[in-house]
């Protein structure tokens, strides 16, 4: 199991009122919330492994080198080059990441990022390195495209909240938008998507990217159909294809999940106890998680 994990405690801090405080006022809804989270997905579905993947780089420059716009609208601050831009997140977000890396390094539930890549990438990386059965946690839908039911891979989507989720297999994908994993992540260059800053190509939207992949089976396929005045592409997508040809030379490589970051060595399986129980512990007292934390360790003991 591959938690999205900055996608969770996001969802988390939205789901969780902020009147969720430790002892010294400060809030801690994300840090509960993706503790409560983190408990019934270890009880739901039981995995033999877990791992918490990371943005180390929210905004990779390589991603931003071939689409300028890429997450543009987000960035707080730029930072001096080689130094990831600084992310716009609420102001009491914030200081609670730093707690939610120390809880999970105290209980023993593997925590992994890359310098240079998001947490997304990471998750390519190590579902092509899976031997078995992956699922993927994530309220992010660029992850639609790593679903293969050949190898077992499936996104488990929060749908409302933290407690609904919805399995997407190849045939939910397929009746959700007409497409296979890797038809999802053409179907998103061509579509676009404003929250990560990619523009799409004008004028094709989410159906129309998804007939048009039915139509010619990939990106080339499109592309060289919209070059061949025979082909039945419409006199108007013709032209906004051609146009947006400059866009569709790059943006493939940004919007496709990495599966090839270099990872440190770590131990995914699934901890039955603590790593570091006094670590833990003064966790618990400096932030009031005691109940989160209690579900959590019963989760794992099961």
């Amino acid at each position: 199991m591959l938690l999205d994990t900055a996608s969770l405690y996001f969802r988390a801090y939205f789901g969780v009122p902020d009147s969720v405080r430790a002892p010294d006022g400060t809030p801690v809804n994300a840090v509960r919330g993706l503790l409560d989270f983190i408990a019934r997905l270890v009880q739901d579905h039981r995995p033999d492994e877990l791992v918490a993947c990371m943005d180390f780089d929210w905004r990779p420059q390589w991603r931003v080198d071939l689409i300028p716009s890429y997450k543009a609208h987000r960035v707080l601050e730029e930072t001096e080059a080689g130094s990831p831009d600084t992310e716009q997140v609420p102001d009491t977000l914030s200081p609670q990441v730093p707690v939610i890396d120390d809880v999970l390094d105290a209980l023993g539930i593997a925590r992994i990022g890359a310098d240079g890549y998001e947490a997304d990438d990471v998750i390519g990386t190590l579902t092509a390195r899976a031997a078995g059965p992956v699922d993927i946690v994530t309220g992010d839908r660029d992850l639609f495209q790593l679903i293969d039911d050949a190898r077992g891979v499936r996104v488990l989507y929060p749908v409302k909240g933290m407690g609904n989720l919805a399995a997407f297999d190849e045939a939910a994908l397929r009746e959700k938008y007409g497409v296979d994993g890797p038809g999802y992540a053409a179907l998103a260059t061509l579509r676009g998507d404003p929250s990560d800053g990619l523009p799409g190509v004008p004028g094709i939207g989410e159906k129309t990217a998804a007939k048009l992949l039915t139509a010619y089976g990939d990106l080339a396929g499109i592309e060289a159909a919209a070059a061949d005045p025979k082909s039945k592409i419409t006199p108007a997508q013709r032209r906004r294809l051609q146009e947006a040809a400059p866009y569709l030379a790059v943006a493939p490589k940004v919007v496709r999940v990495a599966d090839d970051v270099p990872l440190r060595g770590f131990d995914a399986t699934l901890p039955d106890e603590p790593h570091d129980a006094t670590a833990l512990l003064a966790l618990d007292e400096r932030w009031g998680l005691r109940s989160s934390l209690n579900r959590v360790l019963y989760a794992l003991q099961r």
